[in-house]
C-alpha cells in the first residue's frame, strides 16, 4: 500500500486539541481536508506527520509550536490611535478587528484600552502553543 509522500494530494480527517483538551479545529462534519504534502498550505508540522501514512492509518502527534504558528511576538502587539478606528466602533479586550498592511489583511484582537489609544495583538491565537492533533488518512487521491 502506498504511503503519502510530498507532492501528493491526500484527504485527511483530524482534530485539534490544546493542551489542556479543548478542541479548537476538527473535520468532524465538513468533511476531511485535501491538501498537498509539502506545498505549505498547512502548518508544516502538520504536513510533515502525513508524510509516511497510509490510506486507513491514524495517528496522533503533538507539534511544537515552532511548527505550528511560531512563538508569540511582542513585536506584533501594535498601538493604533483611537482616531483610525471607525467612528462607531466601541473597543473592547478580546474584540477581533481587520487590518490591511502592504496589501494583506489580517485579523487581530484588541488587547488592551485606554484612553486615546487601543493595543492590538497581531499574533495568530494559537502562536507559542504546542497543539495535538488526531490524525486519520483517509486516501491519496
Amino acid at each position: 500500500m502506498a504511503e503519502a509522500k510530498r507532492g501528493d494530494t491526500v484527504r485527511v480527517h483530524y482534530k485539534g486539541t490544546l493542551n489542556d483538551g479543548k478542541v479548537f479545529d476538527s473535520s468532524e462534519g465538513t468533511g476531511p481536508i485535501e491538501f498537498t504534502v509539502g506545498s505549505g498550505q498547512l502548518i508544516p508540522g502538520f504536513e510533515a506527520a502525513v508524510e509516511g501514512m497510509k490510506a486507513g492509518e491514524a495517528r496522533r502527534i503533538t507539534i511544537p509550536a515552532e511548527e505550528a504558528y511560531g512563538e508569540r511576538s511582542e513585536e506584533r502587539l501594535l498601538t493604533i490611535e483611537k482616531s483610525q478606528l471607525p467612528e462607531d466602533l466601541e473597543p473592547a479586550v478580546g474584540q477581533q478587528l481587520q487590518m490591511s498592511q502592504g496589501g494583506q489583511t489580517f485579523r487581530v484582537a484588541i488587547a488592551e484600552v485606554a484612553d486615546d489609544a487601543v493595543v492590538v495583538d497581531a499574533n495568530h491565537p494559537l502562536a507559542g502553543r504546542d497543539l495535538t492533533f488526531e490524525l486519520k488518512l483517509v486516501d491519496i487521491v
